[in-house]
């Protein structure tokens, strides 16, 4: 019988984790091979850690000829837009060579299954919005360079090594497990919903708005708000369609509902009860004024249905923080 063992590279970080979840629900069984620099062995509640970095590919072969996994989730990416302006190479290093060594490896040991997680960071400054998968990707930070330098490997690694991968292109990632057992947990922390939940607890002074004068409905950035529970869903159904022999595809993952940050607050203040201090500063570098998705696309192919708002990823959110530190 064959095993349905799956690799979570990254698995013990915040999207990683809820995907093993669902996997464990599922009927998978996730191996989790992670180095820990953002992830949290207490996250590794579904299947075996193995401790490793993506770069290291004597470790990677070590762990792919132990487990033999049917498929490769990829998570293990540094994400913050502000550090990479500020630490380009570190980017390049982990997520580009990372990236490329992680999937010698996966070649090497016969996987023909992949699943990346990507961003729509890829895309750029929208052209139209909501964007779709053919909206051209001009990416405006070292981030989404990194990103679409690993989708482009990707496309030719299909094509001319027969390596079947699903690019799943995030909007903005939120919200937590609803009973609570893993949530979002970055230190730094640097996401908007985090702070301004850490803001209402009093755990820091305040929270920043870095620009007002975008051209949106009231001059802040616009964002799709996606829960982790949905993306988590979506990597499953990625995994399953792939094994079924799915070819390659690129899909959007967001709910296709624009959220400005000053209509984020509201909704924060209104979940925790409490009126916090909010700052109005300067646009920061590498930021978009709109990003929505269109995602027809990932219904069509995986059938996948957003099931959480704003309002249960909110709510979730402030279960987790509010739980965590008391």
């Amino acid at each position: 019988m064959q095993n349905n063992n799956i690799l979570v590279v990254g698995g013990a970080g915040y999207i990683g984790s809820h995907t093993c979840l669902r996997l464990a629900e599922k009927g998978y069984n996730p191996i989790v091979y992670d180095n820990l620099s953002n992830g949290h062995e207490e996250f590794v509640r579904w299947g075996v850690l193995e401790k490793g970095d993506i770069r290291d590919r004597r470790r990677l072969d070590e762990v792919l000829a132990r487990h033999k996994p049917r498929a490769v989730l990829h998570f293990a990416a540094m994400i913050e837009v502000g550090e990479s302006v500020k630490d380009p190479v570190a980017f390049y290093d982990n997520n580009v060579i990372g990236t490329l060594t992680l999937l010698s490896a996966t070649l090497a040991a016969g996987i023909e299954a992949f699943v990346f997680s990507s961003t729509c960071a890829t895309y750029g400054l929208p052209d139209s919005v909501p964007m779709d998968e053919t909206h051209k990707q001009a990416p405006i930070n070292p981030y989404g360079r990194t990103k679409w330098v690993c989708e482009q490997a990707l496309k030719d690694y299909g094509l001319y090594k027969g390596l079947r991968s699903v690019i799943l292109r995030y909007f903005n990632a939120a919200g937590a497990d609803l009973e609570g057992r893993i949530g979002e947990w970055h230190e730094p922390e640097t996401h908007a919903i985090p702070l301004a939940i850490d803001a209402a607890l009093g755990r820091r002074d305040g929270f920043k708005v870095f620009g007002t004068d975008y051209e949106t409905r009231d001059g802040t950035c616009v964002r799709d708000y996606i829960h982790v529970l949905d993306l988590a869903d979506a990597h499953v159904r990625a995994v399953d369609y792939l094994l079924e022999g799915g070819d390659s595809v690129e899909l959007n993952l967001g709910t296709g509902t624009g959220t400005t940050v000053k209509e984020l607050l509201t909704a924060i203040e209104k979940v925790s009860r409490r009126p916090f201090n909010v700052s109005y500063v300067g646009r920061r570098d590498g930021d978009s004024t709109t990003l929505v998705a269109n995602n027809d696309k990932a219904r069509q192919v995986l059938g996948w249905e957003p099931q959480y708002d704003l309002a249960a990823i909110t709510e979730s959110a402030w279960n987790w923080h509010s739980r965590r530190n008391g």
